[in-house]
């Protein structure tokens, strides 16, 4: 399942998660983060249970993308126990993305 992350919920459905949470901060107009949208839903599918999956558009939540100094998109954070444990940037290879967030797990 992949979850829709807002100013309103990011400290409910985030930072007090049981489970770690693949942020995808992203745009409706960024290219790359198009290309990423089919991999990030395949590993909220994949890792269901596991991981916490989902998207926060930073031109609708400015404020959260600013707090967490996303100056490039697509960003990607995986919050563990309410801190940020790890960020990379960029469309990847889905295998490239696995191995990333697996590294966290």
């Amino acid at each position: 399942m992949e979850y829709k992350f807002t100013t309103a919920n990011f400290e409910e459905e985030v930072l007090k998660s049981e489970l770690p949470v693949l942020v995808d901060f992203y745009a409706d107009w960024c290219n790359p983060c198009k290309m990423m949208g089919p991999i990030v839903s395949e590993i909220a599918e994949e890792l269901d249970g596991k991981l916490k999956v989902g998207k926060l558009n930073i031109d609708d939540e400015m404020a959260v993308a600013q707090k967490y100094a996303v100056a490039s998109i697509p960003t990607f954070k995986i919050f563990k126990n309410g801190s940020e444990a790890a960020s990379f940037l960029g469309a990847m290879a889905k295998d490239a993305f696995v191995e990333q967030i697996e590294a966290v797990l």
